[in-house]
């Protein structure tokens, strides 16, 4: 006998309805909420039950890991299935209904109905769900860096125009950028020309001891040179110091954690069988790969390449009745934003780098000189992107398990 057990997942709480074959309603939908007791009472219930039995709930992100992790520590079989997937089950009804139980029904149904189809959650699981945690602050931190830098900017071209733009060090391991120091310690134009040359070397001199950089005497005569020229609009007093330096310290603590998880994204992801596959890559490093391998997930769930391609979204989309074939349709957007950020992302420093012996970049180059618009050849690089990594991060899948077994 066959149970499917359908949960649907809130916030604290969830809704169970358990089904067999045929519609037979086991027991009625009830309510566990997310506590330590209310869940070791539902996996042993869902133990009792004869026959086989798997639980199948959606992915939402976070609010399904309590259930998830205590039914598959008790050794129950949970599978956690994409959202969409369910929403487009069985809707064989003209009635709108929208409730939890009714919800947990369908659920249920779709256990039946994809009985074998259906994908164990696995303890490596768990860390792609770490990762994608990981990447979900690293874009929230990320946007909070920017509108940070921004406002910073907006700020000295009040004060110090332009000094965004006097060096051109990269970022350092801790976030930290050269003009951001600078400024904080000149954060005036006045700062600078109402000092003599000789002295404002000396503090120049001073400024780069201190934060470790090099000192370059015709860098400090150019600073110098250009502060002159320079047309401020607010006044040099202590009020506008204040500002300039809580915005700075703003930026330096968002760039802190945007580094710190960036180091951290990537020591978890090197944990992942397909690390080094994936960072062998083009256009792949330390940032962009531990991104796709959080958005992507496990390739072993899709059977197939263009799955990978609906699921990112990157797709063509088709738009054939009749006689009517349209030659150019959207792409359906409908996978996860993040994926294709970074695709697109990918696909701006292989046409940054041109590796004439890139694949993907022999492809985009090809639909460039063809005339395609910009859109249509960046997403036709990220799907044969996406092609080529399902082929080979899954040959190299199958080959870790027949080592294995």
């Amino acid at each position: 006998m066959l149970n499917a057990v359908g949960i649907d997942v809130s916030k604290g709480r969830s809704t169970v309805a358990v089904l067999q074959p045929g519609g037979v309603v086991i027991r009625k939908p009830f309510d566990v909420y997310h506590n330590q007791s209310e869940l070791k009472d539902l996996a042993s219930y869902i133990k009792s039950l004869e026959g086989d039995t798997k639980v199948v709930l959606e992915c939402t992100g976070r609010y399904h890991r309590p259930t998830v992790d205590a039914l598959h520590t008790a050794g129950i079989f949970v599978s956690a299935v994409n959202p969409h997937l369910i929403k487009n089950f069985g809707n064989n009804t003209i009635r709108k209904v929208k409730t939890d139980p009714a919800d947990a029904k369908k659920i249920a149904r779709y256990a039946l109905d994809n009985w074998h189809e259906l994908r164990e959650y696995s303890d490596m699981d768990a860390t792609r769900e770490q990762l994608k945690t990981m990447n979900t602050q690293f874009d929230f931190f990320m946007k909070q860096k920017t509108a940070a830098k921004s406002n910073l900017i907006a700020l000295l071209d009040q004060t110090y125009p332009g000094v965004n733009k006097l060096f051109d060090s990269p970022v350092r391991s801790d976030g930290s950028e050269k003009w951001v120091d600078f400024a904080y310690s000149f954060w005036h134009v006045d700062c600078v020309r109402k000092l003599s040359l000789n002295t404002f070397k000396e503090r120049y001199q001073s400024f780069c001891k201190k934060h470790r950089y090099i000192f370059s005497e015709a860098k400090a005569e150019q600073i110098y040179s250009t502060a002159k020229e320079i047309v401020a609009t607010l006044p040099k007093n202590t009020v506008y110091k204040d500002l300039v330096h809580c915005s700075i310290k703003q930026l330096n603590l968002e760039s802190e954690c945007v580094e710190k998880l960036r180091s951290d994204m990537n020591a978890v992801a090197s944990q992942l069988p397909e690390y080094p596959i994936v960072m062998d890559m083009y256009g792949v490093g330390t940032t962009f790969g531990p991104q796709l391998m959080a958005e992507i997930g496990d390739v072993m769930r899709f059977t197939h390449r263009e799955a990978l391609t609906a699921f990112a979204g990157v797709d063509p989309g088709k738009d054939d009745s009749g006689q009517h074939v349209s030659g150019s349709v959207k792409t359906s957007k409908c996978g996860p934003a993040r994926l294709r950020k970074t695709l697109f992302q990918i696909m701006s420093c292989l046409l940054q780098n041109m590796p004439e012996d890139d694949l993907v970049y022999q492809f985009i180059d090809k639909k460039r000189s063809e005339g395609k618009e910009y859109y249509v050849y960046m997403t036709a690089g990220a799907n044969k992107f996406l092609r080529i990594y399902y082929g080979k991060v899954k040959e190299h899948m199958r080959k870790l398990q027949a080592d294995q077994s």
